[in-house]
Order: structure tokens, then C-alpha cells, then sequence
């Protein structure tokens, strides 16, 4: 429930607060005080479209806070933990603010949430009914919703069973869309990745082959260098005679040096150290003469190698640029392709089985959605009838509420019963409630032969006939007393009290006969500067219940008269309430 709502800069209203309780609520006040501002405020807290014509000049920026008591372990307080929202003793605090730039943001249990998020959070839990905002029964889900609450059961269980077959069958028939009617992109797709694979097992190339080869090629195209160079600096180091060489190579020229240093190295601790250094320089040009050597006894001219490391690099990297990778790029996506080649040999493989499994399916659920309209049918009728005798207490006595249940063919539909249905995640109906104002009269969809004023009593009279099915919730009802007075008026308050009974309802009215019926009695008035401010909102007590009605019976809060019978409908509406108590 409900338990307190904040408003600041919302049109006359400066900055009020509502405190509220179980039961029914009644908020009176005079004409232009603000009370429709409470009913725009509760639209904002439910994700209502913002109107930024609304927020006060004065203070620039429009301010709607909410309290909302809740079970801890309910799932709205899950859901609003799954948000990363806070729950705190079972409260949580929701809000909305407008700037006069035209800004909107909202806030859920402490953190900025989309307007979309409020909406889904207080679906099931606040419904706003007013003139003044799209209202939830001009919807169709929400008439077939209405029908099947009033059908209990009936519907609520093969409902269940269909809404996991209808998605279940969703995914086997986009699977099988997705084989089937791609099955001419999947086969070429298919051949494509045969002939690249083919191409690659063909080439059969090793991880860094590539390198490889480009180091080997280097050396075969440039073999004479090579040697040449390994040679000439092979002689630098060492000299051979038998070559003829006289000048002494660098190696015998160190170790000259060695040898000289070494004859007196122990008469200085420097110079022996330096004997020891030529000593591993003349070992290292010893090594490097060796290997080079080595490496020029390896280096051959082999012409036929050549054209075959030519030939390899040539494949290999017309394998690469088709690619567009080098080889081992070209490896990786073998590897890819090759798993993807067997996803798509697999999905042939699976559109038998997906093919049997939607046939079942599809048959399961034309039996379920044959079921749940059969129960809609059943309980259309008497929806109808237990709606218009709420509907005679309220204005309305003439007047019949029908819920058509009609089915539309499709060609791609459901079949059921011969025929080749829409469907939808709810079933095969399409649920529609008309009204007939008057016998003689045609019936008319409720969106459109319905008034205002009408459509709230209407969905007054739906609420009170399904009260017992959605106990808990709030409802807020904004002149659904517009336009009735007398008998109707003391109906309207009591169906408002019946309904109190299992949820907070929360009613704005100027009928002293429907606010002697509250439980709770606020009123706003507005102070000198025509502003609302917290002392502008006063929970009344008895007198001043006695004092409020009697305004608003005689507009005199003293007259004898009026007093008199405001005390006289008080004592009448605590008889009626006494009753719907008794069991």
C-alpha cells in the first residue's frame, strides 16, 4: 500500500504531503485547490507521460515522492533488488521529478531509473483511473486481463501451460526458419568453406613455415656472398700459410700480445689482470675463427633446392593472400571453418526432428488456446451480468456491459476447430468489452461509447466484481462521480468502501455522499496566495468531517441544517460499512 506521497511544484501545489491508509482514502477540497495535481502526481510515480506545462514557474522544477510499503519477500521487493534498489522495512521509495526545460527523471529505492521501470514495477500494484490520463481499460490486454481474473481458474491454469508451449514453439519455428529458409546461403556457405579447406589440406602448410622458408631462400639466393664473406672473415682472424699469407691475422696478433704481458704479469696485480683479459680475447677469436670456418664448409650452392623453396614460398603465399593473413592466420581459420562446417552438416541433421517437434507442439497449444477461449466464452456472459448490476447502483441502471470474445483467421495462424486462427501469447481471442448505455442502443467498444465520467464508473464496477481475485493493490479513482448525485452518490461511496475492504483505495471526489464512506478524510485547501502547502492538507477528524461535508453540501460549514445531515450520512455510511463487515 500506499503509505505516504510528497509533491512539490506540481501546479497550485507548493509542497504537500498525503499521508495515507489501508482502506479508503477520500480527498475533498474546493474547486482549483489542487486535489486533480494528486492524481497527476500518482501518474508520474506510475510512469505516466510527463507534463512539463505542470511544473510551478515559481520553482522551476516539479517533485513527486512516494512511500510504498510492500512485503520483503514479495516479488515486487525481488525485482526491485534484481534493480540494485534498496528495500528498506518493507519501504520503497519511488520518485519522479519535471524540470521546467522539459527534463524528466525518476528514481526507484535510491537509484535513477528509466520512467519505463516505474511503470513496470507499480503495473500490478497502483491503477490510476481518471479522465484526465490514457486509462488502463481502454487497452484490450487489459479487458482480456479483466475476463480472465472473473474466469479464475478456468483460464489462469491452461493459461500457464501456454504461455510456455507458445514460447517454446516460437524458438523450435524460428530455428527451423533460420535452416530452412537459408538453406541456399547455408549450402553455398558450405561449399565455400569445402574449397578453402580443401585448398589449405592441398598446400598442407606447419605452423611458421613461412618464416622458415623466407630465412632459407634468403641463404640459397645469396650463397656465393655468404661464403665470400664467412672466408674473408675467417682469413682476418687467422692467417693460413699454406695460402701464402705473411701478414699476421688478428688472432696470432692477440696472442702475441698475451704472451708478452704474461711474461710479466706477476710483477702488477693491473697488469696481470690485463694478461687475463687478452687471454679470453685470444680464446674468442679462436672460437669465432672455428665457427666461422664451419659456417662457410656449410654454406653450398644448390640450384635445385633453390627452385624448391621457390616453388613452396609461391604456394604458400598464394594460400596467405587468399586469406589476406600469413600462414598461420590461414591455420587458425581452417581451424574456425572446419567446426563451422560441422554446425552446418549438423542442422540438416536437426530439421527433421525440429519439424516433429513443432507438429507437437503446435498441436499441444491449439488444444490449450481451444480450452482457455472455451472458459472465456463460459465466463463472458456472466461478466457481463455481474458488471451491469454494479453499473444500476452507479448512474448507470440501464445500462449492459457485453465481453465479446471473437477470433480472427489467419493463414499462418493456429488451426483449431476447422479453421486457421491468429494467435498470440495470450491465445486465440481477441477480448472485447462494449457497452450499451440504454436498452435499443447499439453496443459500443467501452473505449468509445463510453464518456469519461462513464468509463470510470465502469471500471469501478469491474474492480468491485473482481476484488476478491486482486486483493492487495492500490486504486486511485479521480471524478468517477462526475455527473451522478443523490441514491447514486451514496452507491458510489459504498461499491468504493466494498472494494476498500481487500484493497487502499484512494478516491478524489466533491460528493459529501461518497466521502462519508472514507476511512480516511483529507483535505486540501489552498492558502491566501492561492498556493497548497503541508498545513493545506488536513487529515479530519470527526468535527471536522462533520464540518467538510457540510461544505460540501451547503458550501456553509456552520449551517444547522447542513451539519445535521452531513451527520445524518456519516451514521448511514458507518451503518453500510458495519455491514459489509458482518460476514
Amino acid at each position: 500500500m500506499l503509505e505516504e506521497i510528497r509533491i512539490r511544484g506540481l501546479g497550485v501545489i507548493d509542497d504537500a504531503v498525503l499521508d495515507l491508509a489501508p482502506g479508503l482514502t477520500v480527498v475533498s477540497g474546493e474547486t482549483g485547490a489542487g486535489k486533480t495535481m494528486i492524481v497527476q502526481g500518482l501518474g508520474l510515480l506510475t510512469g505516466g507521460r510527463a507534463d512539463y506545462a505542470l511544473v510551478s514557474p515559481l520553482a522551476g522544477r516539479a517533485f513527486v515522492e512516494a512511500r510504498l510499503v510492500v512485503p520483503a519477500d514479495s516479488g515486487l521487493a525481488k525485482r526491485v533488488r534484481e534493480l540494485d534498489g534498496d528495500v528498506d522495512e518493507d519501504v520503497i521509495i519511488m520518485g519522479r521529478t519535471l524540470s521546467a526545460e522539459g527534463r524528466s527523471r525518476a528514481q526507484l529505492a535510491g537509484r535513477s531509473v528509466p520512467a519505463s521501470v516505474l511503470a513496470e514495477i507499480t503495473e500490478n500494484v497502483i491503477a490510476v483511473h481518471g479522465q484526465s490520463e490514457a486509462q488502463r481499460l481502454r487497452r484490450p490486454a487489459t479487458q482480456r486481463d479483466a475476463l480472465d481474473r472473473f474466469a479464475g481458474a478456468a483460464v489462469a491454469e491452461p493459461l500457464a501451460r501456454y504461455g510456455q508451449v507458445y514460447a517454446r514453439l516460437a524458438k523450435v519455428r524460428a530455428r527451423l526458419a533460420d535452416i530452412t529458409g537459408r538453406s541456399r546461403e547455408r549450402a553455398q556457405e558450405a561449399e565455400l568453406l569445402r574449397l578453402g579447406l580443401a585448398d589449405v589440406e592441398r598446400v598442407a602448410p606447419w605452423p611458421g613455415e613461412d618464416v622458415a622458408l623466407d630465412t632459407e631462400l634468403r641463404r640459397l639466393e645469396h650463397s656465393e656472398t655468404l661464403l665470400r664473406v664467412a672466408r674473408s672473415a675467417h682469413g682476418a682472424l687467422v692467417s693460413d700459410p699454406a695460402a701464402g699469407e705473411e701478414v699476421p691475422a688478428a688472432a696470432e696478433l692477440v696472442g702475441s700480445a698475451r704472451r708478452v704481458v704474461a711474461g710479466d704479469a706477476a710483477l702488477d696485480p693491473a697488469l696481470e689482470e690485463l694478461a687475463g683479459r687478452l687471454a679470453e680475447l685470444s680464446s674468442l677469436l679462436t672460437d669465432v675463427a672455428a665457427d666461422l670456418a664451419s659456417y662457410a664448409a656449410g654454406v653450398e650452392s644448390d640450384p635445385e633446392r633453390l627452385a624448391q623453396v621457390q616453388e613452396r614460398k609461391a604456394a604458400l603465399t598464394a594460400l596467405a593472400r587468399a586469406h589476406g593473413t600469413d600462414v598461420d592466420g590461414v591455420l587458425r581459420w581452417a581451424d574456425t571453418a572446419g567446426r563451422r562446417l560441422l554446425e552446418l552438416d549438423a542442422d540438416g541433421d536437426q530439421t527433421g526432428a525440429l519439424a516433429a517437434e513443432r507438429d507437437e507442439l503446435t498441436a499441444e497449444l491449439a488444444g490449450l488456446a481451444e480450452r482457455i477461449s472455451a472458459a472465456r466464452s463460459a465466463a463472458a456472459e456472466r461478466f457481463g451480468t455481474a458488471v451491469a448490476a454494479e453499473l444500476a447502483g452507479l448512474a448507470m441502471p440501464r445500462a449492459r456491459v457485453e465481453a465479446a470474445v471473437g477470433h480472427r483467421d489467419d493463414p499462418n495462424g493456429l488451426p483449431v476447430g476447422g479453421r486457421t486462427l491468429a494467435y498470440g501469447p495470450s491465445g486465440i481471442d481477441d477480448v472485447e468489452l462494449r457497452l450499451v448505455p440504454h436498452p435499443g442502443a447499439p453496443a459500443r467498444p467501452v473505449e468509445k461509447g463510453a464518456s469519461g465520467g462513464e468509463l470510470s464508473r465502469v471500471m469501478l464496477a469491474i474492480e468491485v466484481v473482481l476484488a476478491a481475485a486482486d486483493a492487495g493493490a492500490t486504486m486511485v479513482f479521480d471524478e468517477v462521480d462526475a455527473g451522478v448525485g443523490g441514491r447514486a452518490a451514496v452507491e458510489i461511496g459504498r461499491r468504493l468502501a466494498r472494494l476498500a475492504r481487500t484493497h487502499q483505495v484512494i478516491c478524489i471526489t466533491h460528493l459529501p455522499q461518497v466521502a462519508a464512506f472514507a476511512d480516511r478524510h483529507l483535505v486540501v485547501r489552498k492558502a491566501d496566495d492561492g498556493s497548497v502547502t503541508r498545513s493545506g492538507v488536513l487529515a479530519l477528524d470527526g468535527p471536522g468531517r462533520v464540518r467538510e461535508l457540510s461544505r460540501m453540501l451547503a458550501g456553509q460549514e456552520e449551517s444547522p441544517l447542513a451539519r445535521g445531515h452531513a451527520e445524518e450520512l456519516l451514521a448511514a455510511a458507518a451503518a453500510d460499512k458495519a455491514a459489509l463487515t458482518r460476514p
